[in-house]
């Protein structure tokens, strides 16, 4: 309520200030819950972001790819496999590695791109680029070495690696004195292979590690406490079924180990482009024709569901048949473990859905 001093003249007063305060309050709430017509009109005028599928992200990234290699003479997969290993260096690294919002995923920071010395950390001359030691260079011949242009980001990793020449060696040499890391060398290889045996670039398919057909069943049981060998954390998810039901690849990958393990048995382990090792233990056995260094792709063969495991080459039988089944993840340096649970779950529905949906069509 408001005070009212002075008589029936204040009071009058006092009424006519309270009425335009309401008002003015009730002008106020309108004009917030009213939409702004200029605004919205605006909102119709602006352009709408187009978004892309996936079919033609991969489409244009492998064009970049061939158009820098016919350029260069540096074969597409090597730039690939180095462009993709990037985008995973940027993954496992989201506090020191910016994601790029553009196709290609090779990432240089400002200091690297301009030059560490240079004063400019935003500079976009190659000619100054080059005076402070940068690595940016003019890939699209704008006069620009722009580090978020794609044709720029990818012909400099070009002109890197054409320092050391065109061939497998070079190339390896090449990737030591860039990363000065082994693991990323392999890596990079081991990309290089896959993007070779399937020549082109979309594949990030994956599959259930077992036949959707199958008796199975499963929970998230990654972290829960082991005991065997010494106290220990369950690195995986447990996919129970009979002996002998085949053991599937997920992804498109290489193999990357395959033999017997104390803890897993026979096991196999595959690296996909995602830098993401998959573990298989506890086999009955390997398919045939697997070998170490083989590429495989979703749903193809690798072995059956055992009991193997908990101690020397041979031990059977000490648990319930089953397929365990962990993820790693690598950022270069080391490999972690992360609950496969929802990717097991999520491979699972996509695969489902692409068989009923390849069913309603040839029906």
């Amino acid at each position: 309520m408001l005070a009212v001093k002075g008589g029936s003249t204040n009071l009058k007063r006092a009424i006519r200030l309270y009425r335009a305060s309401i008002l003015v309050l009730c002008g106020l709430q309108l004009a917030f819950l009213a939409p702004d017509r200029s605004m919205a009109a605006a909102a119709e005028q602006a352009p709408k972001i187009e978004t892309k599928d996936m079919k033609t992200i991969f489409a244009e990234r492998k064009a970049l790819f061939d158009e820098v290699s016919g350029i260069t003479g540096i074969p597409w997969i090597y730039l690939a496999a180095i462009d993709q290993y990037e985008r995973t260096l940027t993954i496992a690294n989201p506090k020191t590695r910016t994601r790029q919002p553009g196709l290609i995923g090779i990432y240089y920071s400002e200091l690297e791109w301009a030059g560490f010395a240079n004063p400019n950390s935003a500079d976009t001359n190659p000619a100054s680029i080059a005076l402070f030691g940068g690595k940016g260079k003019d890939g699209s011949g704008d006069g620009v070495a722009d580090r978020n242009s794609d044709l720029d980001a990818l012909s400099t990793m070009a002109s890197f690696l054409l320092q050391y020449g065109k061939g497998i060696d070079n190339l390896k040499l090449a990737l030591w004195n860039y990363y000065h890391n082994a693991r990323s060398v392999e890596r990079i290889e081991q990309f290089i292979k896959i993007y070779d045996t399937y020549g082109r670039i979309d594949l990030h398919e994956h599959a259930f590690p077992l036949p959707l057909g199958a008796e199975y069943s499963y929970r998230s049981t990654w972290g829960a406490s082991r005991g065997w060998g010494g106290h220990r954390i369950h690195e995986g998810s447990d996919i129970f079924a009979g002996y002998g039901v085949p053991v599937r690849s997920t992804c498109y990958c290489i193999v990357e180990i395959k033999g017997w393990n104390p803890y897993g048995g026979w096991r196999v382990g595959l690296r996909d482009l995602n830098n993401v090792y998959h573990y298989y233990a506890h086999l009955q056995g390997f398919e045939k024709t697997l070998q170490q260094g083989n590429v495989v792709k979703p749903g193809q063969v690798l072995g059956w569901v055992g009991s193997s495991g908990y101690g020397k080459p041979g031990t059977q039988g000490k648990f319930p048949p089953h397929l365990h089944f962990g993820l790693y993840r690598d950022n270069g340096k080391r490999e972690w473990s992360f609950d496969p649970y929802p990717y097991l779950k999520k491979w699972e529905r996509e695969e489902r859905l692409r068989k009923e949906k390849k069913s309603g069509q040839g029906g």
